[in-house]
């Protein structure tokens, strides 16, 4: 899950000020009234009653208090929150079932695995792209997800013991780090920062996808380029760190989309997004800690 289009198509549209009116008076909205025939500049002809109406329903206008986010609909940090908490319990149940079941019955894990990972990267664009948000398709995501999780974990786990407690931990220490960091100010999101970022991301797909492609097809054994050598851990820290910056990214488009008054149904693609990264990070610490033992 090297890539996230879900905030990708948000920081787009973000930037093009598509969410800038959501929510928002248009301009002019409570400009004052023109009578029939009357020129804009002849409204202090008007009778005085007409007048008097418009002053008492303008202060009034005024002294009533804010629409609040839940009055208007507007998605806030708290419904991002809640609705990822959600999100990863779906994850861990599924995860946890896949594992039992996998350690029960080995010869499900190869399925569990292939299935969950080819099934999940469908969803993630069907999601993604899809026009409609689909609050059933981002649960059903989560739920395989977490079969895949339960199933290459178990994997991982039966050779080299103790690689998973240390690949949840890790997960969550970065996730809180960076939490820490950006919302504190010390690491900041800038467009030039998301451009370098971007390219970065592309390159290390591209990687990817052809050193699965040489392992896949006998040309290299085991963890394929680099392999479990100084290199191969260094290429798997770059990963790392990549995931770990994708979080700042996703924070920043989360904070902008609240910012932006983007409709509460928003949530979900936005916790949908964040998921997509915390998987990521797991798997690249996973695949780190295995490769560092594997010397």
């Amino acid at each position: 899950m090297a890539s996230n289009p879900v905030f990708d198509r948000f920081d787009k549209d973000l930037s093009k000020g598509e969410y800038a009116s959501i929510g928002q008076p248009q301009y002019g909205q409570y400009a004052q009234p023109q009578q029939p025939g009357m020129p804009g500049g002849q409204w202090s002809q008007a009778p005085a009653a007409g007048a008097a109406a418009y002053q008492q329903n303008l202060e009034d206008l005024y002294n009533s208090p804010s629409a609040t986010a839940a009055q208007t609909r507007r998605m806030t940090m708290n419904d991002v929150v809640m609705k990822s908490l959600g999100l990863f319990a779906v994850l861990v149940a599924f995860g946890a079932a896949a594992w039992f079941l996998c350690d029960r019955n080995p010869s499900l894990t190869v399925p569990f695995w292939i299935g969950g990972a080819v099934l999940g990267l469908i969803l993630v664009f069907v999601i993604s792209f899809k026009k409609v948000v689909s609050p059933p398709l981002i649960v059903a995501y989560a739920a395989v997800e977490g079969v895949f999780l339960g199933a290459i974990s178990r994997t991982f786990e039966h050779a080299f013991p103790g690689v998973v407690i240390q690949a949840v931990i890790a997960t969550l220490c970065v996730f809180v780090g960076m939490y820490a960091l950006f919302f504190t100010g010390v690491i900041k999101v800038t467009e030039r920062s998301r451009k370098i970022f971007m390219m970065a991301l592309l390159g290390y797909v591209l990687f990817a996808v052809v050193n699965a492609i040489l392992v896949w097809t006998g040309v290299l054994s085991g963890w394929g380029v680099g392999n479990n050598s100084g290199w191969g851990i260094l290429i798997s820290v770059f990963a790392v760190g990549l995931a770990a910056y994708s979080l700042a990214v996703d924070f920043d488009t989360i904070q902008r989309g609240v910012q932006a008054g983007l409709p509460e149904k928003y949530s979900w693609l936005m916790a949908f997004g964040l998921m997509v990264t915390v998987v990521w990070l797991y798997v690249e610490l996973l695949r780190l800690f295995a490769r560092m033992r594997d010397n």
